[in-house]
């Protein structure tokens, strides 16, 4: 990363969306991350945001979620996973079109 700082414009109507699901699909120039919210004993989610990045942005996102979850629990204790269930929350698909 370089030392430069840049300004984030956030335009007032944007707001912010709440997840708890994630499926994740790649091909060969792009990762594609679709943001769900499934609510409690409903077999359905709604797609509340989709971001395509770069393969070598992706890679900078793990590296950057590492440090992060490593300085927030230092901060506030580690992290418990939860039960095997919640492992489900997650979905790799690859080579979509």
């Amino acid at each position: 990363m370089s030392g430069q700082e840049i300004s984030v414009n956030i335009p007032p109507t944007l707001d912010p969306v709440y997840s708890n699901m994630i499926q994740i699909a790649y091909k060969d120039d792009e990762f594609t991350f679709m943001f769900l919210h499934q609510l409690p004993q409903v077999n359905q989610a709604r797609a509340k945001a989709i971001v395509s990045i770069t393969p070598a942005h992706a890679k900078n996102l793990l590296s950057v979620l590492t440090k992060t979850i490593a300085d927030y629990e230092s901060k506030f204790g580690t992290i418990a996973p939860k039960d095997t269930a919640a492992k489900e929350n997650i979905t790799a698909l690859s080579g979509y079109s």
